[in-house]
């Protein structure tokens, strides 16, 4: 499967997945608006998924799949599933016990993620609870992830990248649900924990389908599992990075008045579209082919694969980072103000969407930038550009937040600086390696994608003022109005891209034929 088959495989999917995660969202703030159950139910949210992010997306995935790749390229398909039957093993014995750790001292874990709730006793009391129903999730979807980087490390991507659609319905359900539980904070909870369960069973059977079987043996550490823990090891240390400016922001938003988190979440929930919808595709798609091609000794193709990966990365970020700081407040009105959630939470919202809105071509920049890295198995010099990375929006965040009263806007804005000074430090690092080289083609191309760009914000901003009154409208009018300018921006985008020869349709075409994968044995 060609690089572009494979991002518009996981991207296509992942779209359907934050579609209904925007219709999960919008019954969520219609029912929990940005009140003291909101804030609760985000942090409970929040924590197994941060924990996810540093075990089943960040430090064993990046250290996995190259160590997976190799296998298979050098050993055999029955070398390479012995060796994930092992890592899961593994995996299970570091989760477990700390899932049960963090469930029976849950009063200091939200209190460590969110110090400001000790002073909000209705906030406190509730996050602690549903907390504790979520947590579980967190070795639920770890083991989805190792078997969605199995079937990815096999270019078969589809699997993986529908799990999440089944984690939504999961959600709506719950949702749907929610006159039977005690609040729709504990309903989301118990759809969250559910979630875990039915993802896990449709991975199990996609593996299956596949030929492979990861059935639970004993741990044992085998010489590829001690290079998946050394690799782990800074790799930890880097997404914990990541993950503690997460926490950071969190803290910093537990410190300003109640509705602050709420308020980050659903801004959050904006720019994460096209930050999932293409960083994932790029990352998924580009670290095994990446990796295969530098244990093959083929360093022109790798060269040529990092480029692609960064045009494409580019050439579907800023578009979509140009088009929410335009109309993020028009857009945040049309999806979320109603309900509970009022017209001033939704402002509060895209103050902090603008914030987030600048830092994501950076955000997907740094998922194709750090793959350069992960496929030949160097895990510690992100490492070292997370920490410090860290450090500068740490101090940024608490600067503009609580030194210059930004409040939540000051928070979004460091962290979107952050980005560029994340993506700054690694293409710094890979060009001292050789690693980093733009060819004529990508050096053509990114002007010209920064001109559509541009093209398209004017017609965005022009599109939003003919439908003024109707952001705030009755249900219809909200849904022409957006659907207006989300198909008036792409077309406008698509057009000058094509005009600007940003694209050409001879290259679309040549990236979406198939290239047949080496085979497996």
């Amino acid at each position: 499967m060609s690089l572009a088959r494979a991002i518009f495989t996981v991207g296509g999917l992942t779209m359907v997945s934050r579609v209904l995660g925007f219709l999960r969202d919008i019954a969520a703030a219609n029912m929990l608006g940005a009140g003291p159950v909101a804030d609760a139910f985000y942090i409970a949210f929040r924590l197994p998924n941060l924990f996810r992010r540093l075990f089943a997306e960040g430090a064993f995935s990046v250290a996995f799949v190259p160590v997976y790749a190799g296998l298979l390229e050098t050993e055999g398909k029955a070398r390479a599933d012995a060796f994930a039957r092992e890592a899961q093993a593994m995996l299970l014995a570091m989760l477990l016990p700390l899932s049960a750790a963090a469930m029976a001292f849950m009063p200091l874990v939200v209190l460590a993620v969110a110090p400001g709730v000790a002073a909000k006793p209705e906030v406190y009391g509730l996050a602690v609870e549903l907390s504790i129903i979520t947590f579980p999730y967190l070795v639920l979807i770890s083991l989805t992830a190792l078997q969605g980087a199995v079937l990815n490390a096999l270019h078969r991507y589809a699997p993986f990248a529908a799990a999440p659609i089944l984690f939504n319905l999961c959600l709506l359900a719950g949702l749907a649900a929610a006159p039977l539980f005690p609040s729709a904070g504990h309903a989301l909870a118990w759809g969250e924990a559910g979630a875990g369960v039915v993802q896990v069973l449709w991975m199990w059977r996609a593996c299956r389908q596949s030929g492979v079987r990861l059935r639970i043996v004993r741990p044992r550490l085998s010489p590829e599992v001690r290079r998946l823990l050394a690799l782990m090891g800074p790799a930890a240390i880097g997404a914990g990075a990541m993950q503690i400016s997460v926490v950071i922001d969190q803290q910093i938003a537990s410190l300003l008045p109640t509705g602050a988190i709420s308020h980050l979440y659903y801004a959050e929930r904006l720019y994460q579209l096209p930050l999932g919808v293409i960083g994932i595709a790029v990352g998924t798609a580009l670290l095994p082919i990446l990796a295969r091609q530098v244990r093959a000794g083929e360093v022109e193709a790798a060269r040529d694969s990092q480029c692609r990966g960064i045009e494409f990365a580019l050439l579907l970020s800023l578009p979509a980072a140009v088009a929410l700081g335009v109309a993020g407040l028009p857009m945040m009105n049309a999806l979320f103000a109603h309900g509970k959630l009022t017209p001033a939470d939704a402002a509060a919202s895209a103050a902090a969407l603008a914030g987030y809105a600048i830092g994501i071509p950076a955000y997907v920049l740094g998922k194709v930038l750090s793959t350069a890295f992960f496929a030949r198995e160097n895990t510690r010099t992100p490492v070292k550009y997370g920490l410090v990375t860290v450090a500068f929006s740490a101090a940024t965040g608490a600067t503009l937040a609580l030194v210059l009263d930004f409040g939540v806007l000051g928070i979004a804005l460091a962290t979107g600086a952050a980005a560029w000074f994340n993506v700054a430090l690694m293409a710094w690092g890979l060009r001292r390696r050789g690693l980093l080289v733009a060819d004529g083609r990508l050096k053509r191309a990114l002007p010209r994608i920064l001109l559509a760009a541009l093209a398209m914000g004017l017609a965005v901003w022009g599109l939003t003022l003919p439908f003024d009154g109707w952001w705030n409208g009755a249900i219809w009018q909200r849904l022409v109005a957006v659907a207006a300018l989300v198909g008036g921006g792409g077309a406008v985008y698509f057009a000058a891209a094509l005009g600007l020869g940003a694209v050409r349709p001879a290259e679309l075409r040549g990236l979406l034929r198939r290239r047949r994968p080496p085979a497996a044995t």
